[in-house]
């Protein structure tokens, strides 16, 4: 399985702000839209991501002045990312080594989606599934 199917299943869209919006912000967003993550773009170009482990991060470092700061002095500015030909066991290996959970997925330097471990974990948990659904109706015919 690739990162094409998932995206396929779950669709491309991403959320993302910029790196000049304040802390605050970013975090209306990740609450409002009940996500884990948002890209760190300006004009159409990755700069980084912030996610929820980077807020808690700076919080517990710097307190809640933060919270007036751009998002660029508290996003990951060096982003992992991953092709849609890439395979779903390859992206759960970079996930795991690099103790991350959010991945952009690039093609031609334009960012065309965003894959979640949550994501992957959906996807797996439905292949599993099906096979099991598949074997069940085998042993009913055979």
């Amino acid at each position: 399985m690739t990162v094409r199917t998932i995206l396929d299943s779950k669709g491309h869209q991403i959320q993302s702000v910029e790196p000049d919006a304040r802390l605050a912000a970013a975090i209306k967003i990740l609450g409002e839209r009940k996500i884990g993550a948002l890209l760190v773009m300006d004009k159409g170009r990755l700069e980084g991501i912030l996610s929820e482990r980077d807020i808690v991060r700076v919080l517990g470092d710097r307190g809640a002045a933060v919270l007036d700061e751009p998002v660029s002095a508290v996003m990951t500015r060096k982003v992992i990312s991953c092709k849609q030909s890439d395979t779903v066991s390859a992206i759960m290996e970079m996930m795991t080594l690099g103790k991350f959970r959010h991945l952009p997925v690039v093609e031609d330097g334009r960012v065309v989606g965003l894959i979640s471990i949550g994501d992957i974990v959906k996807q797996r948990v439905q292949e599993y599934e099906n096979e099991q659904a598949a074997l069940r109706d085998y042993i009913k015919t055979a």
